[in-house]
C-alpha cells in the first residue's frame, strides 16, 4: 500500500513486479495456515512485520491500535531483528528434546506467557505519562489551617525516623509492566507512553524485559444439550424457541501476557564475518531464475558491509530490529565477497553497485567507552550534535573503497547507501574519495526538510550540515573535472509539519533549482516514534510529563498539499497551491517571478489531476530530477 492507503501498482518482491501476490498481513495468514497444516509443530515467528508487531502498536492501513502480531498469529515463539544467534539457540535446543513452551530465556524473542523469579515494575514509574503538579508553596497559608484556633498544649513526641535501604535489585531479573493492550488502544497517552518506554529499553546493555496484558473478550459459545424428555434443544440447560428468544451467553475473557525478552547482543566481527561466509547461492529461488526480480535487480551486485544505526530518525524503524550498535565485517571478508561475486554471479559485469548497510558511512563507528555505551539510555548519538563519546574515524572506510576498486576485474565500486552527512563533514576526505570515485553522475541524500520544526520531530540534522556537505561535494567533484549532482530527498507530512514549513521548503527548492518528480509522504510504520506522534498528537521524544503536542497531518486533503509544495513545479498542483497560498496570506507568491512559486495563469489541459493520482513514471526516470540535466535516458534503468 502507499502513505495515500491505496494499493500499489507493483510489487518489487514478486516476479516481473507483479501486484497483489501476497495476502495483506502475510505473517498472520502464513502462521495460521502453518498452525492448521501442522498443528503440533514448533511455530516461530520473525522477519521485519514481526519484529516491529510485536507489541501492542498503531496500524496505518486500519488506523487503529492492534495487539502483538504473536496472538494474532498463534505462534509459539517470535524472534525479533535478524535473530541469528538466537535462531541458532532455539534450533539446538529443539534438537536436544527442549519443548518449545519451555525455550523462555532467548535474548531477541517474545512469548505468550511469564517467567519465574523476575520483580515487576510499573512503567509509570519509571517515567509518569500525567503532569506532574506544582510544587507546595511552604509558606502559604490554607483556609483550614488559617481557621484553626491555637494549639496550647504540649506538642507530642515526633516518631522516630525509619530510614529504609533501598533493596538491590538484579537488572536482568526485573521486567517492566508496560500499560495494557486496553489501555494503549483506548488512551492516546499511554500509548505514547508505551511507545517512550519501548524506546528507552533498547540497548542491548541495559535494557530490561517488557510483558504487556492483551485481554480478549469474546461471547461464549453456546453449549447445545439434548434431553430425552423434551423436543427442542437448550442454551447451557436453558430452553429455547428460537434465536430471538434466547437468553444472554456469558462473555469469555481471555487474559494472556505478551512477554518481551531484552535485544540480542550484537554480533562481534568473527560472528558477521562467519555470517556472511556461508555458502550463500546469491541468485533467487530456481523457480524465479526465469523471471525478473526487481528487488533482486537492485541487490545482487551489492555487499553489505555493516549492520545497524545510531542516527535515531524518529520515523524509521532500523533501530527498532537491528539495534543502534554498529557490527562491522572485516575488511579481509568484504573484499572475499567481492571476489566472490566477480567469479560466480551470473551477469556481473565489474560493476559493485554498493557497499554499505543501513547507512553507508557509519563501518566500524562506535562510542569510545564501552562503558559508557552499555549505560546510555539516549536513543540517538548524533542528535541535537554528535555525541562527544563517539567515535567518527572515517580512515578504515576509505582504506577500504580503495582495496576493493584495485581488485582485479572490478570496473566500478558505487556506494548507493545513504549518507550521514552530518558525519561526513567531520572527515572531507572521505568525501574527496566519494565524490572522485564512487559517485555515477547523481547521489541520493536525504536532508528530509529545511524547516527547523520537523527536523527537530524526525531527529534529524539542520540543513546548515547539507549546506557543508554539499560545498565540500562540489568542490571535490570541480577537482576531479567531473559533472555531478547532488539528488535530495523530502518527506511530506511528516508529524511536526506545518503548511508554512512546506512553503519554505518549495521556496528553497525553486531557490535550488531542484524539480522533484516522485514525491515521498510519511508514512507511519510499527513502533517508530513518528508513528506514536501521529497517532497520539503527542511527542515520546520528551517526557509525557509535559504532554508537548505535536502538529500532525491527518487528512488526505492535507496530505496531498505537502506533496503538491514539493511538487510545485507540476501545472496539475498549480490550484491547489494558489488556493493555499491566498489562504495563507501569501498571495504575493503567485505570478511568474523568480521569486513567486506559482504562475498565476494555468496552461490548457492540465490542473485536473490531483496529487497522488498522476501515472506510473517511465523506467529511468529520477525520484528527483535536477532542473537543466537532460533525463536519464529510458533504457538504462536505474535503481531508485
Amino acid at each position: 500500500y502507499t502513505s495515500d492507503r491505496k494499493i500499489r501498482s507493483d510489487d518489487a518482491y514478486t516476479p516481473g513486479g507483479a501486484a497483489g501476490k501476497r495476502p495483506d498481513r502475510s505473517v498472520i495468514v502464513y502462521a495460521q495456515r502453518c498452525r492448521e497444516a501442522f498443528a503440533d509443530v514448533p511455530l516461530v515467528i520473525g522477519g521485519i512485520e514481526a519484529s516491529l508487531r510485536r507489541i501492542a502498536h498503531y496500524d496505518y492501513w486500519s488506523d487503529k491500535v492492534r495487539r502483538s502480531v504473536l496472538i494474532d498469529a498463534g505462534a509459539d515463539l517470535l524472534v525479533y531483528g535478524n535473530a541469528e544467534r538466537a535462531i541458532v539457540e532455539i534450533a539446538h535446543r529443539l534438537a536436544a528434546g527442549t519443548p518449545i513452551r519451555e525455550i523462555r530465556d532467548v535474548r531477541g524473542t517474545a512469548f505468550v506467557g511469564s517467567r519465574p523469579g523476575f520483580t515487576e515494575i510499573d512503567s509509570t514509574r519509571l517515567d509518569a505519562p500525567g503532569r506532574v503538579e506544582p510544587l507546595p508553596d511552604p509558606y502559604a497559608v490554607s483556609e483550614d489551617r488559617e481557621a484553626a484556633p491555637c494549639h496550647t498544649g504540649d506538642a507530642p513526641a515526633p516518631e522516630p525516623l525509619v530510614q529504609l535501604r533501598p533493596r538491590k535489585v538484579d537488572r536482568a531479573r526485573q521486567v517492566i509492566r508496560m500499560p495494557s493492550f486496553e489501555q494503549v488502544a483506548a488512551d492516546p497517552v499511554l500509548y505514547a507512553h508505551a511507545s517512550r518506554i519501548l524506546h528507552l529499553e533498547s540497548n542491548p546493555g541495559n535494557a530490561r524485559a517488557l510483558v504487556q496484558r492483551h485481554v480478549t473478550v469474546s461471547p461464549q459459545k453456546p453449549r447445545l444439550s439434548e434431553e430425552p424428555e423434551r423436543s427442542h434443544r437448550t442454551w447451557a440447560g436453558a430452553p429455547f424457541a428460537s434465536v430471538a428468544g434466547a437468553p444472554e451467553v456469558d462473555r469469555v475473557e481471555d487474559v494472556r501476557d505478551v512477554w518481551i525478552n531484552p535485544p540480542p547482543l550484537p554480533l562481534t566481527t568473527p560472528e558477521m564475518d562467519a555470517l556472511y561466509e556461508l555458502p550463500f547461492a546469491r541468485v533467487p529461488h530456481p523457480r524465479h531464475q526465469a523471471t525478473r526480480l526487481p528487488a533482486y535487480e537492485m541487490i545482487k551486485f551489492s555487499v553489505t558491509i555493516l549492520r545497524g544505526c545510531f542516527g535515531g530518525c524518529s520515523f524509521c524503524s532500523i533501530t527498532e530490529h537491528e539495534g543502534r550498535v554498529i557490527q562491522s565485517r572485516s575488511e579481509p571478508s568484504i573484499l572475499a565477497e567481492i571476489e566472490r561475486i566477480r567469479d560466480q554471479t551470473p551477469g556481473f559485469h565489474g560493476i559493485i553497485s554498493d557497499l554499505g548497510g543501513p547507512t553507508a558511512n557509519m563501518y566500524r563507528m562506535a562510542c569510545r567507552s564501552p562503558e559508557i555505551e552499555a549505560a546510555c539510555r539516549k536513543p540517538s548519538c548524533v542528535f541535537p550534535d554528535i555525541c562527544d563519546n563517539l567515535g567518527t574515524d572515517h580512515a578504515p572506510l576509505i582504506a577500504l573503497y580503495r582495496k576493493a576498486r584495485a581488485i582485479p576485474g572490478i570496473k566500478r565500486v558505487f556506494i548507493a547507501s545513504g549518507v550521514r552527512y552530518d558525519l561526513a563533514v567531520r572527515s572531507p576526505e572521505w568525501i574527496r574519495e566519494l565524490a572522485q570515485h564512487h559517485t555515477g553522475g547523481y547521489l541520493k541524500i536525504a536532508p528530509e526538510h529545511t524547516e527547523d520544526g520537523p527536523l527537530v520531530h524526525m531527529m534529524k540534522p539542520g540543513i546548515g550540515a547539507y549546506d557543508r556537505f554539499k560545498e565540500l561535494f562540489d568542490r571535490y567533484t570541480r577537482e576531479a573535472g567531473k559533472e555531478q549532482y547532488l539528488i535530495p530527498y523530502f518527506i511530506a507530512a511528516h508529524p511536526g509539519t506545518t503548511d508554512e514549513d512546506m512553503l519554505n521548503l518549495a521556496l528553497w527548492l525553486k531557490r535550488n533549482g531542484f524539480r522533484p518528480d516522485q514525491v515521498q509522504a510519511f508514512l507511519p510504520s510499527p513502533m517508530a516514534s513518528a508513528t506514536a506522534m501521529y497517532h497520539t498528537g503527542l511527542n515520546p521524544l520528551r517526557s509525557l510529563k509535559s504532554r508537548q503536542r505535536v502538529h500532525v497531518v491527518r487528512g488526505l486533503a492535507q496530505r496531498r498539499l505537502h506533496k503538491a509544495f514539493l511538487r510545485y513545479h507540476d501545472p496539475n498542483n498549480w490550484p491547489m497551491l494558489r488556493e493555499a497560498l491566498r489562504r495563507m496570506g501569501r498571495a504575493d507568491l503567485i505570478g511568474s517571478g523568480k521569486h513567486q512559486l506559482v504562475p498565476s495563469w494555468q496552461p490548457a489541459g492540465t490542473g485536473d489531476l490531483q496529487e497522488g493520482r498522476r501515472g506510473r513514471l517511465s523506467p529511468g526516470i529520477a525520484l528527483t530530477q535536477h532542473t537543466g540535466l537532460p533525463p536519464m535516458p529510458h533504457k538504462k534503468h536505474r535503481t531508485r
